[in-house]
């Protein structure tokens, strides 16, 4: 504190509340209740404090720098108000220093708890029979036999009592009581709440838990208590544990590291420790299960589809050269694949229907909930098919991956926490041509992005082609697509040669999630079409065989598994949708 004298200085314009000033006339504070905190009142006898400030009845000037009211002392309103502003100081100031006294004794008191707990070491006993090593999500009643009713001891192994098992597992939830700790481990398979009791939380490791720290835990299985829910209506009552891995606290802790309303960039560069979190990781496990369940509907269909694998990097574009991603190969220009369906379309004629799950890559610059620079890519060719069979084909395949999911209880537990308005899409789906969605959209007021009607030849825009599915609420085939906005291999209508024999499926809350359609089978037709967008035909070549060695009539389509994740899950970006998601501008972790 700044040394009292005599008179202490305040000027309102050019003063500063600072303790590095002294409150003299060449350092003057700025406020008088600033002035009492440095100089209280009564600290010296026959203290005075002076104040001025700029007169507000003279103005500046080309002439005038700088015009001040003498020092004069404050006014006793001045004083009476800064007096009363430094007593409601004062006492703030005493509950401060109480509070952190308080604080200071607590920390002691706990240092000294921590510093006696590190003395306190706990052993397996001997005499306790051997453990059987499980998964969280044992639940074989010939393994696993659950302790029930009540006993003076908490784990007791005598005759008829509960099996003793050894799990692994990292710390999902826990909370102390007195006396004991409950916590819930996870272990990817399952969770399970365990209990600790007696000298086990009196250690330092149990004392300094944290979240997501690594456990082995040896214990009774119980069943829980009449009234009390835990995972699998279960708990595990330890007689020992050991910390594998000490998780990070404080300021480092999984959850201010990625805290639920952390911004979204922050939760991308963290996506390793959010796919821990019970949402992502049950998204994960909802995506592996549709894995399954496509592969298993290729398999029982009639006819069936074979599983393939075609390259990911090529040299040859499919949805147009403005979304590819170039690299050099070995002094080569090449490019990551945006589609299969070339590749797939030569496999016919060996292999009958043929689908492959293989990533593609779009440069698309696009910030939508639905785009993805990198993505998992359904796609599958169907020979000697008719446009009507391609769009029961495909209805067929979407609504058994539901219905393959759902009879999954696991997963359908999943699917329904996640969205629980889920359900599954009844067919057939809506039919409706581009032309009568032009329509539609113009008839209900849904302008374009330029604020413009809609008019045929447009390519429907991503908020248009979403407002339209969510009012219709229901999944819609929107077919036969302009050729001028669609890609060179469509085959035309031939019935309205204006248009191709092409189809988006659209969801309700995500939009479009396939995009299929029949493919020319006429070699000349083919040939004109690589005119038509300028494409050199010579690196098509094997493409362009096809129809010289038996050609057919056949097509296919490509589905977007993250949308269809993103539909199933009520996932509002597709990004979630994904373990590490790679869009515009993103490409870590």
């Amino acid at each position: 504190m700044a040394e009292p004298s005599k008179s202490v200085y305040v000027d309102e314009d050019h003063g500063c509340d600072d303790k590095s000033e002294d409150g003299s006339e060449q350092k003057p504070y700025r406020t008088l209740l600033f002035a009492h905190i440095q100089h209280p009142p009564d600290s010296s006898d026959g203290l005075q404090y002076l104040t001025r400030k700029k007169d507000p009845g003279v103005h500046q000037g080309p002439a005038v720098s700088e015009i001040h009211q003498q020092w004069v002392p404050a006014t006793p309103t001045a004083l009476k108000k800064a007096t009363k502003l430094y007593e409601q100081h004062k006492k703030k100031q005493a509950k401060g220093d109480e509070l952190a006294l308080r604080e200071k004794q607590e920390a002691d008191k706990r240092q000294h708890v921590l510093h006696e707990a590190k003395k306190l070491n706990i052993r397996q006993d001997p005499q306790l029979p051997k453990a059987l090593k499980i998964r969280l999500n044992e639940k074989d009643p010939a393994l696993i036999k659950l302790r029930s009713g009540q006993s003076e001891q908490d784990v007791d192994y005598s005759q008829g009592r509960g099996t003793r098992v050894r799990v692994t597992g990292r710390v999902h939830r826990f909370r102390s009581q007195k006396d004991v700790i409950f916590l819930t481990l996870q272990d990817g398979y399952g969770l399970l709440q365990c209990v600790l009791t007696g000298d086990l939380t009196k250690t330092y490791d149990a004392m300094t838990m944290t979240l997501e720290t690594s456990l082995e835990i040896y214990g009774e299985m119980w069943e829980v208590p009449p009234k009390q829910h835990a995972p699998d209506d279960r708990e595990l009552h330890a007689d020992y544990y050991e910390v594998i891995g000490k998780a990070a606290g404080d300021k480092e802790a999984i959850t201010t590291r990625v805290a639920a309303d952390a911004d979204p960039q922050t939760l991308y560069d963290n996506r390793h420790l959010v796919i821990r979190g019970h949402h992502a990781s049950s998204v994960m496990k909802v995506r592996a299960a549709l894995l399954r369940a496509f592969r298993q509907t290729y398999e029982e269909i009639t006819p069936s589809c074979l599983e393939v694998t075609p390259p990911c990097m090529v040299q040859t574009q499919v949805e147009g050269g403005a979304t590819l991603f170039a690299f050099d190969y070995y002094g080569q220009k090449a490019y990551l694949t945006q589609s299969s369906q070339l590749y797939l379309e030569t496999c016919l004629p060996s292999l009958g229907n043929v689908f492959c799950v293989a990533p593609s890559f779009r440069a698309e610059k696009s910030l939508t909930r639905r785009h993805l620079s990198e993505y998992t890519h359904v796609e599958a060719e169907l020979d000697f098919i008719t446009f009507d069979d391609l769009l029961a084909h495909l209805e067929l395949v979407m609504c058994r991956v539901v219905e393959l999911s759902l009879a999954n209880p696991q997963i359908a537990k999943l699917i329904l926490d996640l969205n629980p308005k889920f359900e599954a899409p009844e067919r057939p789906f809506k039919r409706m041509k581009y032309a009568e969605a032009i329509e539609w959209l113009n008839e209900h007021d849904i302008k374009t992005g330029e604020g413009e009607a809609h008019i045929f030849g447009d390519d429907i825009a991503e908020a248009a082609e979403r407002k339209m599915t969510d009012i219709i609420n229901r999944p819609i085939f929107l077919t036969h697509f302009p050729t001028e906005i669609k890609a060179f291999y469509m085959r035309k209508d031939p019935q309205d040669p204006r248009v191709t024999e092409s189809v988006d499926c659209l969801m309700p809350g995500v939009g479009e999630i396939v995009g299929g359609s029949m493919r020319m089978e006429d070699y000349d037709e083919l040939m004109e079409a690589y005119k038509r967008v300028d494409i050199d035909p010579t690196p098509y070549y094997w493409y362009t065989d096809q129809r010289k060695y038996g050609t057919s009539p056949h097509g296919g389509y490509g589905l977007g598994l993250e949308r269809f994740l993103a539909w199933m899950c009520g996932r509002f970006t597709v990004r979630e949708c994904s373990l590490y998601p790679r869009f515009t501008d993103r490409c870590t972790p």
